[in-house]
Formats: C-alpha cells, structure tokens, sequence
C-alpha cells in the first residue's frame, strides 16, 4: 500500500528520513477496524517523530500521520480518534500512562489504510467533508480539552494565545470565539496575524508585545520562546494552559512571578474520545472549521513536511488519499 513513512531519524535534518513509498498491508488484530483514508492531517508531531522524539529507532519503518477521516470495512464514513489507551485501561484514556498515539506503536494514518481498535471510530458527521473532518483528531481536539476542559475562565473572559499559525492555536482562536470568549493572539508575521483575525480574534500582536490589559487565560503551545510573555500577560490568579513545547521544553520558570500572583501552571494532553463526539457537535452547530494552509495529494506530502518544518504554515495542511 502507498505510505508516508519514517525509515530513518535526524534532529538536525528530519526530512532526510521521510519517504513516500509502498510499505506491506498491515494485518488486524482481533477488536481492530481497517479504515480505508480518504484524508490524512500533518501535525508537528510527525515532524517530532522524524527527529527521534517519541518514536524509539527499533521501530522504523513507522507509517506517520496521528489524523485520518476514511471509510470502514462495514462502509460507514467514520474519523479516527488517535489516542490509544491500554487493552485493559477504564476512564480518561489521556491519564493512562502506557497510553500511545497512532504512529508512535501503531502505524499511523498517512497510508492507503489505517488498522484502530474499533472504540476509536467516531461517526463522520455529514456537514464535514473527509478533508475537514481529518483536520480534527489532534489539533481540534487538544484546543477543545484545553479550552472547555482545562481551561478555568469562563465566556466572556479576555484569553490570549500565542503562536497564531499553528494547527492548536488556530483552533483555539476559531472555537473560543464562538463560544464567546474575547480572543487576543499573536504570530510572527503579519500574514499569521492576519490567520488570526480571521479564525475571529479580536485583536493581535506580535510576540512578545505589551498587552492593552493582563488576561485570564494564556493558552500557549510554544513553550520556551513564548513562556516568560505568557506569565507577564496573566492577571493575578490567572493560568496559563499548555499542551506542548515546540519551541522547547526549558524556559525560566519565574516561580517569583508564579507564587506572588498565584498563577495557575495546568498541563492538557489530546483528549478523550467523549470529547472529540462533543467538539463534532460544537463544530455542526457553530458551523466553524479548521482553515487550511494546503491541500495535497499523498504523493507530494513531503512538499508539506517542508511546509511545516521552515514554520510557514497558517492553518492545517491535509493529504487526500
């Protein structure tokens, strides 16, 4: 079958281990679904998996892709929900600590077909085409659980969210908009403020900008190079939620600034599948969706890997199947 895979690792050049290839058809374990993809979502954790994080060496050739929207065995159009939890795991499968996502053990979904166990088949809602759908599974559904779930401030609260261009940010912007919070953003570029304004934030900033006023809520998915704006932007009692560190993983941490305000540090990882059926209904009836950078055909994912790794994307960047 066609695949999008990692066959080798490289901190300093990832894409030299990326190819776009034929790999053998996988074979189901018993309680697995094969989905047949129509669309497939690029998320920087596949960037991550071809510079050796998350992904050990022992298990390459590993097919990359965390998002898929396709067509069961039984023909229903379904989205995968790519968190994976242990055989035996009960509750929120994002506590459980042998828990994977799709590409990390399991081969992901950048391939003709994807092997998930069947609790991980949502129904495809018919006002999402398979190119949107597929944009939800990671990014949407990390933006929802930061925002409803993690998140302590309330509509009509004034957020703030760091890193416009990203797939989370975007997200973030376009679903805390229509649930009624004030959004503030801030991007790099005039054309990643411009995403932003667009998503429905009400106001944007280059980073590291002094604020009109402090804010309730800073959603950052950055990590080091936005972290110290991100405490200097909370009013006293704030929080900032965090659900990654692409730019790395060590800032200051100003624990001054932390106890004296009392601010909140809250982690978000992915989310539950009970919350990715919630957030389809939340998307159906606000009627946003994710807005896409690129389109591309599988053949030319690696035109998008480069996208994504020269940091030029504004929106999602899908792959049709």
């Amino acid at each position: 079958m066609r695949a999008v895979y990692a066959s080798s690792q490289s901190a300093e050049d990832p894409l030299s281990g990326l190819v776009v290839g034929e790999l053998p058809r996988p074979q189901a374990p018993e309680g697995w679904r094969r989905v047949r993809v129509k669309a497939s979502a690029l998320n920087h954790h596949d960037l991550f998996s071809l510079r050796g994080v998350g992904l050990p060496s022992e298990r390459l050739p590993m097919v990359l892709g965390c998002d898929a929207a396709g067509i069961d065995d039984d023909g229903n159009e379904v989205i995968v929900h790519a968190v994976i939890p242990s055989a035996d795991w009960l509750g929120d499968e994002t506590m459980d600590p042998r828990r994977s996502l799709l590409s990390e053990v399991y081969p992901g979904t950048m391939a003709d077909e994807v092997l998930v166990p069947a609790r991980n088949l949502l129904p495809k809602p018919t006002e999402l085409d398979f190119t949107t759908a597929a944009c939800l599974p990671t990014s949407w559904l990390t933006a929802y659980r930061m925002l409803f779930t993690v998140n302590p401030a309330a509509p009509g609260s004034t957020v703030l969210v760091q890193g416009s261009g990203g797939g989370v940010a975007s997200a973030l912007i376009a679903m805390a908009a229509a649930a009624g919070y004030r959004v503030w953003a801030t991007g790099r570029t005039e054309a990643k403020r411009e995403h932003a304004r667009s998503q429905g934030a009400a106001a944007v900033f280059e980073p590291g900008a002094r604020l009109p006023e402090r804010v309730d809520t800073v959603f950052d998915s950055v990590g080091q190079a936005t972290w110290a704006h991100s405490l200097k932007s909370l009013r006293p009692g704030g929080a900032v939620v965090t659900c990654g560190a692409t730019s790395g993983p060590n800032p200051p941490a100003d624990l001054n600034r932390v106890f004296f305000l009392q601010l909140r540090v809250l982690g978000s990882t992915m989310g539950t599948r009970e919350e990715f059926g919630r957030m389809l209904q939340f998307l159906v009836a606000t009627g946003i969706r994710p807005q896409l950078d690129s389109v591309l055909p599988l053949e030319q994912a690696r035109d998008g890997f480069a996208k994504m790794a020269a940091g030029e994307v504004a929106g999602k960047i899908v792959f049709t199947h």
